[in-house]
């Protein structure tokens, strides 16, 4: 463990977002979106293998065994880290995403000061958009401090898996972590629903019903905020509509275009004069004009309604470099942000005695198979036992004597009182 912990200070002193450990083979890193090599740096599998015991829980290395992966996260080096353990044709490998040990601020993250007035909002649907690894989990952190810094309100977060831990500060704020805590991002909606949450943080829309309850939250008055795997606010809508049947399509559009506040797109570029990447926003507000291109289907017409309110503070992708980026003259460095730090957060993960996990159904296969080789097991010795076994009788000579004797036709008491007359 204390290689590992060196390997995690090294990589946050040199700027590195992510590491990739794989058994016999040299660790890579990613700085500023490029992959490195480090060939001094290679671990056999067997350090592979007591690497993962020591990162993982029993429950988790299960999870590892009857899934071939199992996302965690946890800190070390004062540093807060994302970690994906999985396998593959070189054995367990190991990604580890690298997340600052405190929670950044919007300023840190080098993104537009408008997110500020997100914490203005109080009930609808905020959307974090954008490929894997471009920091959506980090811009909602520091989305959910904001909040948490300046409104009194419950917060309910449901995440896969928990990545940063909130101190709460004026707003009650308690986190949820898919497998731990619930058994579905579905259930955890369900549950929230009688939590008296003011907020709802969903890790991300992957499943139709979790897209359909996290309307039904937006609708009923909660503020909902939510990741999406989606490129431009255009698909992010299409994958929200089109995820339903056709008959039920148009009943989505109009939820979405009544409770939709926020669309953020984010993807991070290398900005030269920051030396660094920063985020690339489109920025959409739920203005009428969006709205009615949301009602109507006509997804089409979305840049000219972004072209047409520009002074409301809504980018598009190219707008956002040229008008934002290009124009802004200082720029929070990388480094800065992942400097290794106490985490803010003390609270520790605690879980009640009265919530362990029952023993899952492949457990209680492999004890009744384990049963039933024990049992054949036990009858094979047996009957190699009796074999061997040798009897010992308390029947002396004259008594063997007189039962081989025994006339077929005697009557039954007359070989009792033979046999008593004499052991007498």
């Amino acid at each position: 463990m204390k290689q590992f912990e060196s390997i995690i200070n090294n990589a946050i002193k040199q700027s590195i977002s992510d590491i990739h450990i794989t058994g016999e083979h040299p660790m890579v890193s990613r700085k500023h979106g490029d992959i490195q090599f480090h060939s001094s740096m290679i671990l056999t599998h067997k350090e592979i293998d007591d690497l993962t015991r020591e990162l993982l829980t029993p429950l988790q290395l299960d999870k590892l065994r009857q899934k071939n992966s199992v996302d965690v996260s946890f800190s070390t080096s004062n540093a807060r880290l994302r970690i994906n353990v999985f396998i593959t044709a070189r054995g367990i490998s190991i990604a580890i995403r690298i997340l600052p040990g405190r929670i950044p601020t919007i300023e840190d993250l080098n993104l537009h000061p408008s997110l500020h007035d997100i914490s203005n909002i109080k009930s609808g649907l905020v959307l974090i958009c954008g490929g894997s690894g471009v920091g959506k989990t980090t811009t909602i952190a520091a989305i959910i401090n904001d909040i948490n810094n300046s409104r009194q309100e419950h917060i309910v977060t449901l995440e896969d898996p928990i990545e940063y831990r909130f101190q709460s500060n004026k707003s009650f704020i308690e986190q949820r972590e898919l497998g731990s805590h619930m058994p579905s991002f579905e259930q955890g909606l369900l549950d929230v629903l009688r939590e008296d949450a003011d907020i709802i943080v969903v890790g991300e829309l992957r499943e139709v019903e979790t897209m359909r309850l996290v309307l039904n939250a937006a609708e009923s008055g909660h503020l909902v905020i939510a990741t999406l795997h989606a490129a431009t606010p255009e698909e992010a809508i299409y994958r929200l509509c089109n995820a339903v049947p056709a008959d039920a399509q148009n009943e989505v559009r109009n939820q979405l275009a009544s409770t939709m506040e926020w669309i953020i797109v984010q993807q991070l570029v290398y900005l030269e004069k920051a030396g660094q990447r920063v985020p690339l926003l489109a920025i959409i507000h739920g203005t009428q004009s969006i709205k009615n291109v949301i009602r109507d289907n006509k997804l089409h017409q979305m840049n000219n309604a972004i072209t047409t309110a520009k002074t409301t503070g809504m980018f598009m992708a190219e707008s956002y470099l040229t008008d934002y980026l290009n124009t802004r003259s200082d720029f929070t460095a990388y480094d800065k942000i992942f400097l290794p730090s106490g985490e803010l957060s003390q609270n520790n993960f605690y879980q009640s005695p009265l919530t362990e996990a029952p023993r899952m159904n492949h457990e209680v296969k492999q004890d009744r198979g384990t049963a039933k080789q024990d049992r054949r097991k036990t009858k094979q010795d047996r009957r190699k036992a009796s074999q061997l076994i040798v009897g010992v009788s308390d029947y002396n000579d004259e008594n063997v004597d007189s039962i081989l004797n025994i006339n077929d036709d005697m009557p039954l008491h007359k070989i009792v009182e033979m046999l008593n007359k004499n052991s007498e």
